[in-house]
């Protein structure tokens, strides 16, 4: 490289790392003080229980000031139902009539232990019942049950809490366990209650410290974060970053689900939409163990639960795409697919593949070599006809050159030349553009999707024991933008890219320019290899494979192609197009010709003009 193209190149690396080093971080968010049990909880704190009840007994004076009518309930026997299926196993508490923990029996965490989606420390839900002496929490409330608890045998288990306040006035919670996934439905229902509890809507907070169940820390915390649909079915979230997020919903909401990077905590309204929802995550830079601290905000509608329509459901499952459609409307939107214009490549091709070919290929290494294969065949017609049009630009080198020394460094004039040869043999120079193009897509496609499938999990590959994570072969102090560890995919990756280029640009004339665009081929897979370094492993790999799968693809194709023949057919279509014969260009290589012969001529009225200002010796 000379020494400007050096200076250009250092002068972008520079501007990189001072973005990346002088754009001011986001103010963590401040937070409020914290409301009293019988306010509404401030968007940071969810409210605490006021000295909880036990089964022993309270003084039934203080109970009756904090539980009024419901102080009856206030006493009564702990105990914990355990339901299992085949996917998870919840255990429920007669205290609240809640959910207590819930463990994914089908996953581990990244150091192999039982993977507890929820449980007492570090979830915490509050219910409040509006009543005519003010706020009463049922989760703070003891509820009976006959469920004995128990394993699925192919039918779904219901476990019905009740708790009644007087003869007549029974409150019911009902739980029923699918035979098989990740859906717990929730009915709520009032009896007899309609002049003890008041018309306000009851709310419903949850608060989740959600804990570390992947590998690295910091791409766990951009990855969790709070989604939710409104009423009119727009999908909307809190922006996943490692800063302090908060969010109130314009509109009532359909759902909303508490989203850790491969995993979700969801509440879906079957009937009417929950009101008056925000949203909140906040992270602790101190606490290593705690990922974000969701927390949710919403009001059950009391019109709903009155009436026997109080119906809902919970999700505690995998963040799937497969499972997640029959869940609700737009859940499935929990799997970020891309942008819109990334998003159909993904839904209707790459996942409905990935998951058609594990069903006959269990090593997800090599599954992923086959899905690889599979799009090179299907882009080989745009690959061959990238190749033959560099093949024309080859042939049409000399006459190139032959400009260059011609017209000498006038770039306007070299361009408006070159436009004139390729006009005279009818080659398009965007004919080896648009192929190149069309696989872009594809590329930024796996790009998005490759770190969100939960298929790659745990999925181990020569010396990656996780596809979904980095490969870390080497470990070493945190360094800015390589990060404590190296990736052996990534490098793989980089030197295939290097290769790539190297084996391009044998067969690639070289472009007019104030960059040698050759040299800068070397540059670029340096740069993203920092970039990617802790990208997962099975999208590194799946570029490593594809470059050495493209290199072997233009060499075949290299075979087929006879630039003598090419360089006959050039100069045939130079005499057709000088007869008068041959087809004139269109679009925009015709656009891109007149502008340039526009140019061409105010260069020549300039120079013009400035040899008439000239004084006469």
């Amino acid at each position: 490289m000379d020494r400007n193209q050096l200076i250009g190149i250092v002068l972008i690396l520079a501007m990189i790392v001072g973005y990346q080093l002088l754009m001011p971080k986001p103010e963590p968010v401040k937070e409020p003080a914290r409301a009293s049990q019988t306010t509404k909880p401030s968007a940071t704190t969810a409210p605490q229980p006021s000295s909880a009840p036990t089964a022993q007994g309270t003084d039934s004076v203080a109970l009756k000031a904090q539980f009024g009518d419901f102080a009856a309930l206030a006493n009564g026997q702990l105990r914990d139902i355990v339901v299992e299926n085949k996917d998870v196993k919840v255990t429920f508490s007669t205290l609240g009539g809640r959910v207590k923990e819930v463990i994914l029996k089908n996953y581990k965490t990244y150091d192999q232990k039982p993977l507890v989606l929820i449980d007492e420390q570090s979830s915490k839900m509050v219910l409040e019942l509006p009543t005519n002496r003010g706020k009463v929490d049922l989760h703070q409330l003891y509820f009976q049950t006959a469920a004995a608890g128990g394993i699925a045998n192919g039918k779904p288990q219901q476990i019905a809490f009740r708790a009644e306040v007087a003869p007549g006035q029974v409150i019911e919670q009902v739980y029923t366990v699918p035979a098989e996934g990740y859906v717990i439905n929730y009915d709520l229902k009032l009896t007899g209650l309609s002049n003890v509890a008041g018309n306000e809507n009851i709310h419903f907070v949850w608060e989740d410290r959600m804990r570390q169940y992947e590998n690295d820390l910091a791409n766990n915390r951009r990855a969790a974060t709070v989604n939710y649909l409104t009423a009119s079915e727009s999908f909307n979230g809190l922006t996943e970053s490692e800063a302090n997020e908060q969010a109130t919903a314009d509109e009532p909401v359909r759902w909303f689900t508490i989203k850790h990077k491969y995993f979700l905590s969801g509440f879906v309204a079957k009937n009417a939409p929950l009101e008056k929802a925000s949203f909140q995550t906040t992270v602790d830079p101190a606490d290593p163990k705690t990922v974000k601290t969701a927390l949710t905000d919403v009001m059950l509608p009391m019109a709903d639960v009155k009436a026997g329509k109080g119906q809902y459901a919970y999700y505690f499952g995998p963040n799937d795409f497969q499972l997640l459609g029959d869940v609700a409307p737009e859940f499935d939107r929990n799997v970020y697919l891309g942008y819109s214009i990334l998003k159909p490549i993904n839904k209707y091709f790459f996942v409905p593949v990935f998951n058609l070919l594990e069903k006959f290929i269990s090593n997800y290494g090599l599954l992923i070599i086959v899905l690889v294969v599979f799009v090179k065949l299907i882009l080989t017609p745009l690959t061959y006809r990238s190749y033959v049009s560099m093949a024309k630009m080859r042939v049409l080198a000399p006459e190139i050159e032959a400009i260059k020394a011609r017209v000498g460094d006038d770039m306007a004039k070299q361009q408006s030349e070159q436009m004139k040869l390729y006009q005279e043999v009818g080659v398009s120079p965007l004919s080896g553009c648009v192929p190149v193009l069309a696989t872009m897509p594809i590329l930024f496609a796996l790009f998005m999707l490759f770190p969100n499938l939960i298929e790659l999990r745990q999925k181990p590959f020569l010396w990656a024991s996780d596809l979904s994570t980095y490969d870390a072969v080497l470990t070493f102090p945190n360094i800015p933008f390589v990060g404590g560890h190296l990736s052996l995919f990534t490098v793989l990756m980089t030197v295939s890219s290097i290769g790539f280029a190297y084996f391009n640009n044998q067969t690639t004339p070289t472009q007019p320019g104030p960059i040698d665009m050759k040299k800068l081929s070397y540059v670029f897979p340096i740069m993203f290899m920092f970039v990617l370094n802790s990208y997962p492993a099975g999208l590194t790999f799946y570029y490593f494979v594809s470059n050495v799968v493209t290199i072997a693809q233009q060499q075949l194709i290299r075979r087929f192609v006879d630039e003598d023949k090419i360089k006959a057919v050039l100069d045939d279509n130079r005499k057709k197009i000088a007869s008068g014969q041959g087809k004139k260009p269109g679009g925009f290589q015709a656009m891109l010709q007149k502008q340039l012969a526009a140019a061409d001529e105010a260069r020549k009225q300039a120079e013009e003009i400035q040899r008439k200002a000239k004084p006469k010796k």
